[in-house]
């Protein structure tokens, strides 16, 4: 992917935002297949076994390999989750196509990047999240955050030179 041209600000808001919705499409479609994947991770950990993150993934598989046996209507929320995630991703199509006129999606995924931080923090432990998944949690939040925060300001210089 070539990097845009810094000087046109139309190509950085479409670059990041292409960037952005590549991720909300692919931990969407991880989300389908859920016991599958972290099969095969743990069949391919690349750290220490001994880890408390290795015995906390392998907690999770057994987890999900148990309620995908016994109640794989569970699985049906994954679905949800999954779907959500394109359903996000559609609605950055248009300020992928119009980023002045929808400069409110880009806000509203602003604020709900920031989200994830209370929800990781206060239903986490309701959970039983480790702290370091709930930090792990949080790093997509504050990712997230990094292409809309370019954008947003890339729509306002926009805006700024049509409106001097």
């Amino acid at each position: 992917m070539e990097l845009p041209d810094i000087e046109n600000p139309e190509k950085v808001i479409r670059f990041w935002l292409g960037l952005f919705i590549l991720g909300l499409v692919l931990s969407g479609l991880t989300a389908f297949a859920l016991e599958t994947e972290l099969h095969w991770l743990l069949l391919h950990w690349p750290l220490d076994r001994e880890s408390s993150l290795f015995t906390w993934v392998v907690k999770v598989y057994e987890a999900v390999l148990d309620n995908n046996t016994r109640y794989p209507f569970l699985a049906y929320g994954y679905d949800w989750l999954a779907f959500g995630h394109l359903i996000i991703a559609l609605f950055f199509i248009g300020a992928l196509r119009r980023p002045l006129q929808n400069k409110w999606v880009i806000t509203t995924g602003m604020v709900a990047c920031i989200g994830v931080f209370p929800l990781a923090f206060i239903a986490g432990p309701v959970r039983g999240i480790p702290l370091y998944w709930r930090l792990i949690d949080c790093s997509f939040g504050a990712v997230g955050l990094i292409p809309l925060l370019i954008c947003y300001r890339k729509i306002r210089q926009w805006e700024r030179a049509l409106h001097p």
